[in-house]
C-alpha cells in the first residue's frame, strides 16, 4: 500500500508503483491497466488522486488513454540512454558475455579535490565500479551527481538500474546538454591494480559532463577503458564496444 506519511505524494508514490509494475512486465506493452474504480481500491485512495498519477505517466509517454476503452501501456521511445550505471555493462551482455560488476566506492556525499573535476573544492554524490567482462577487467566508471539536483540518491538502490531513469523518475531531470573529451592515460595506483596494468599500459580516459536546465553540469564520469581486449567507439550519447 501507498503511505500517507511519507514526504512524497501519494499520486507520485502510485506514479512509480505503475511504472515499476510497467517496467518489470506486470502490465505489458500494449496492456490496459485497471480502472481508475479500481485503483481507487486496490490503493485506498480518491480518484483525483488517481487521475494525476495516470496524468503524470501520460505525460511520460508511458500510457495512452483511449476513449471508451480505458488507459493503456505505450510502447518505450526509441531514445538515446545519454547517461547510464548500466548502459556499457548491458551492451556486454547484450552478445552474449559474462559480465561482473564489482562496487569500488558506494553512492555517498564526498569532497570533490581533483583539478580536472568540474565539482573540484565542493562536495557532490561519488559512485564507482569497475566492469569484468569474461572474468578480465575492462573499465572502472567512476561518477560525480550534483547534490543539490539529486538530494537523497545515496538512499536509493542502484544495482542494475539506469541513472538515467532514476533521475528521470525520480527527479524530473533530463540533460540539456553535454560534452565529451578523450585521451590517452596511463593508470596508477589502484586504478592500476584493479585494471590489472602495467604503469606504461596506454589507457583510454574518457570525460563526460551533462548539463541540465538548472546547472551547466549536473554529472560528470570519468571512464578508464582497457583498449586491449575491446575496441570502443561512440555512438551518439553512449560508449559501447565492438
Amino acid at each position: 500500500m501507498l503511505n500517507p506519511n511519507a514526504p512524497l505524494p501519494l499520486y507520485r508514490q502510485l506514479a512509480d508503483r505503475l511504472t515499476t509494475q510497467i517496467r518489470e512486465g506486470v502490465y505489458p506493452v500494449g496492456g490496459r491497466i485497471p480502472s481508475e474504480p479500481q485503483l481507487a481500491a486496490d490503493y485506498g485512495i480518491g480518484r483525483p488522486t488517481i487521475r494525476q498519477a495516470l496524468d503524470l505517466l501520460v505525460r511520460k509517454g508511458l500510457l495512452k488513454r483511449k476513449r471508451g476503452s480505458g488507459t493503456f501501456v505505450c510502447a518505450p521511445r526509441r531514445e538515446v540512454d545519454l547517461f547510464s550505471l548500466d548502459g556499457t555493462a548491458a551492451s556486454f551482455r547484450k552478445q552474449g558475455l559474462a559480465v561482473q560488476t564489482l562496487i569500488l566506492q558506494p553512492m555517498a556525499l564526498r569532497p570533490v579535490k581533483e583539478r580536472h573535476n568540474p565539482f573540484a573544492g565542493g562536495s557532490a554524490y561519488a559512485f564507482s565500479r569497475l566492469t569484468r567482462v569474461a572474468d578480465a577487467p575492462v573499465l572502472i566508471e567512476t561518477l560525480h551527481l550534483h547534490a543539490d539536483l539529486f538530494p537523497g540518491i545515496d538512499r536509493i538502490d542502484m544495482r542494475d538500474r539506469s541513472l538515467s531513469a532514476i533521475a528521470e523518475e525520480r527527479y524530473y531531470l533530463k540533460p540539456s546538454g553535454g560534452r565529451q573529451s578523450f585521451h590517452i592515460g596511463y593508470a596508477e595506483g589502484e586504478t592500476a591494480k584493479q585494471l590489472e596494468t602495467t604503469p606504461d599500459t596506454p589507457v583510454l580516459v574518457v570525460h563526460r559532463e551533462l548539463a541540465f536546465a538548472r546547472v551547466a553540469c549536473g554529472v560528470f564520469s570519468e571512464m578508464w577503458c582497457r583498449t586491449d581486449r575491446f575496441v570502443f567507439s561512440q555512438l551518439i550519447g553512449e560508449v559501447s564496444h565492438a
